[in-house]
């Protein structure tokens, strides 16, 4: 047997940006926070009540995500609706976030997957996608995977 995805952890440069960004945009809810200066942390969970911590953010970053560098390409979540990946897309567009390609995107030509791929406050790249209801949608990249952010 394999081990499973247990939570993801997350560098990031100023914790109070990062929280507002995952707690108040993309609706994650805060399980435990560490406020010392020196150990600034924070556990999120996904709101449904069992407690798991699904992403750990840590203030230890000096600098914002570098996509040339070994390590986490991008951050995956996956919605239950098209409709939801679209309000998730009109809440990030009110907080300003960068997105990658302009509305939702299938994930090849084709597909009937697909989502939103944009960026978090340190420049992290991170997609919510649904499985269907996104046939109609276009695809970026005739050639590529679309969370291939090329």
């Amino acid at each position: 047997m394999t081990p499973h995805l247990g939570h993801i952890g997350l560098n990031v440069t100023d914790l109070d940006r990062s929280l507002a960004f995952y707690r108040d945009v993309l609706g994650f809810a805060v399980l435990a926070e560490g406020k010392e200066d020196d150990r600034r942390y924070a556990f999120l969970g996904d709101g449904d009540g069992d407690g798991r911590p699904v992403l750990t953010l840590w203030q230890q970053a000096q600098g914002p995500y570098g996509s040339d560098h070994a390590g986490l390409h991008h951050l995956a979540f996956a919605a239950d609706s098209i409709e939801r990946v679209r309000r998730y897309e009109e809440a990030l567009k009110a907080y300003g976030a960068e997105f990658a390609y302009e509305g939702v995107v299938a994930h090849r030509e084709g597909a009937a997957s697909g989502g939103i791929f944009f960026h978090d406050p340190d420049g992290t790249r991170l997609e919510i996608s649904v499985p269907i209801g996104a046939e109609d949608a276009p695809a970026p990249n005739s050639d590529a995977p679309t969370c291939g952010f090329f």
